[in-house]
């Protein structure tokens, strides 16, 4: 049976879809290659979130391992650095994953994020 939908594709234990899948892993830049675009002008590749609390992750670029650069949504709005290996491992009672990767979301400019 043919599994042509990302949702579908093999789990990844209790998150049931996988958190950087390798067509989203191959669509992002790597660290520093956008550093010449005004941050309206970025774009917002993936999006994770923690569907526990109101904390945002928008990925613009990536080391290819563990590093992104992007826009943080949390207890205050910034562009930084976060890591893909905190994002994956960090956990609530019962192994259940704290962050997931918005399965819907559309890249799009930091200037049209309304979220």
């Amino acid at each position: 049976m043919s599994q042509t939908t990302e949702h579908l594709e093999p789990l990844e234990g209790l998150r049931r879809h996988k958190l950087l899948p390798p067509q989203i892993r191959a669509a992002l830049p790597s660290l520093d290659s956008t550093d010449g675009f005004s941050f309206n002008n970025r774009l917002l590749v993936v999006k994770f979130f923690c569907p526990y609390s109101e904390w945002r992750w928008y990925a613009v670029e990536f080391d290819g391992s563990d590093i992104f650069f992007g826009y943080v949504k949390g207890f205050c709005n910034e562009w930084g650095y976060f890591s893909f290996h905190e994002l994956s491992n960090t956990t609530l009672g019962g192994g259940v994953p704290a962050v997931e990767r918005d399965l819907f979301f559309e890249p799009m400019l930091f200037r049209d994020l309304s979220d």
